[in-house]
């Protein structure tokens, strides 16, 4: 069962951290975390595929600037499991955005457009979000 929470007039500054956690689906095919200004203004959406879009086990990241999207990255070490409880803590500055998962595996990507604030920030698919917290 997909889900969907979105969160918007956050004021999350440069240098704060979020943390969501959340469990993902035993049959999980996909999950996205988006963070930016608003649903058409990101400087990350983070996609996480165990078998979606022809791919899998392989984690998306981009970007996306007025409604247009930005040049893909993958990141092939995957380290989620269905079924499996997931800790995501998310950080940025004016130059990138830090992705920790478990703790121990950091994902980078480019701040291309330079925000330092979010207001936004939506977590969708096979994951149901147990908790968020602001640091």
């Amino acid at each position: 069962m997909e889900s969907q929470m979105v969160f918007s007039h956050l004021n999350m500054k440069a240098g704060e951290l979020v943390q969501v956690k959340g469990k993902l689906t035993a049959e999980a095919k996909s999950f996205t975390l988006k963070l930016g200004r608003d649903c058409s203004d990101l400087m990350l959406y983070f996609n996480p595929r165990f078998e979606s879009d022809g791919e899998a086990k392989t984690i998306v990241c981009n970007s996306m600037t007025s409604g247009k999207w930005g040049e893909e990255k993958r990141e092939s070490a995957f380290p989620f499991r269905q079924g499996e409880e997931v800790k995501l803590c998310l950080s940025f500055d004016a130059k990138e955005v830090t992705v920790k998962v478990h703790e121990d595996q950091v994902i980078k990507f480019p701040n291309r457009l330079g925000l330092e604030s979010a207001e936004f920030l939506s977590v969708a698919g096979d994951f149901k979000m147990t908790s968020l917290k602001f640091e």
